[in-house]
């Protein structure tokens, strides 16, 4: 009867474990908007999420610096501007803002214009990198035509929108 008693409750536990992960996962997906929701930009996909011990999966080569960084995970998405501009975006959750601004001053800062977007933000022609608080986000475009930046910072500002909530 005991043994029965502490299984139950394992499993009660393990559920409720469980439902705690999916809140966590939900809420990074949250912080992408869908298509539509800022002008021009539609998602092309679905939201991927690598926590900090698959890192390595995603950024190989990188990985040890987010880590020492106090990384948590990385959400990424892909996005398509007006069906003619493919974007990645990557969303990092650091341990605390300290972290982010420590990825973000140590990328070099040569031909990125500084910009008013989070706390901190450069914008380099066909790809965007801000931090907000614990968050660090990356947005690269894979083209660059007339209009990319503008259309990067739109999406950029979107994505602040959404992480402040």
């Amino acid at each position: 009867m005991n043994a029965r008693r502490v299984l139950l409750i394992m499993l009660g536990v393990a559920l409720l474990l469980n439902a705690g992960c999916k809140h966590q996962a939900g809420a990074d997906t949250s912080f992408f908007p869908a298509s539509n929701q800022v002008a021009g930009w539609a998602k092309s996909g679905d939201t991927r999420t690598f926590g900090a011990v698959d890192l390595w999966k995603y950024i190989d080569g990188e990985a040890e610096r987010y880590l020492k960084a106090g990384v948590q995970r990385v959400s990424t998405a892909d996005y398509k501007f007006q069906n003619k501009v493919d974007a990645t975006v990557d969303i990092y959750t650091m341990g605390n803002a300290e972290g982010a601004a420590k990825i973000l001053e140590s990328e070099p800062a040569v031909d990125g214009n500084p910009i008013q977007l989070g706390d901190a933000a450069r914008l380099h022609g066909q790809s965007l990198v801000f931090r907000k608080g614990a968050f660090l986000v990356r947005i690269v475009a894979f083209d660059d035509s007339a209009g990319t930046e503008q259309a990067l910072l739109q999406l950029g500002q979107g994505i602040e929108l959404r992480l402040a909530k």
